[in-house]
């Protein structure tokens, strides 16, 4: 796998880490007292509640493995030699050579066209004269 890809990979795991660690966290956060006019919320039992506070450690610690596995992806990129104004310029050449090529393509493509023409208006022509040698039995 490239390592754009290996990149794309690893942002999908991160979000979807972070999408499971702050789904439990909602999930298991303990309800608290919004007013005083409300109710005190029932306590939840102790052997739950340490395993509630075990969990968004564990969660944690795999978000922030795999961001340090997005940066050693990242610094695994290739460095671009030259800079910014070399990286615009080898742009300018691939968009030149990119236009060339379809210019290129769109000759042959009008060469193909006018090719299907004739050989429809062949095949016309060769219907009609079976159609016509017919007509003569």
């Amino acid at each position: 796998m490239d390592i754009i890809s290996q990149l794309q990979e690893q942002v999908n795991t991160i979000a979807s880490l972070a999408f499971n660690t702050f789904g439990t966290l909602q999930r298991d956060a303990p309800p608290v007292r919004l007013s005083p006019n409300y109710p005190e919320p029932p306590a939840n039992s102790s052997e739950s509640a340490t395993d509630i506070a075990e969990q968004p450690k564990l969660m944690s610690a795999a978000l922030v493995k795999a961001a340090k596995q997005f940066d050693a992806l990242v610094a695994a990129l290739p460095v671009s030699e030259g800079g910014e104004e070399a990286q615009l310029k080898r742009i300018v050449e691939l968009q030149a050579e990119n236009d060339a090529g379809g210019q290129e393509l769109q000759k042959q493509l009008e060469a193909a066209e006018e090719e299907l023409k004739q050989v429809q208006e062949l095949f016309n022509q060769a219907a009609d004269n079976c159609l016509n040698l017919k007509k003569l039995d």
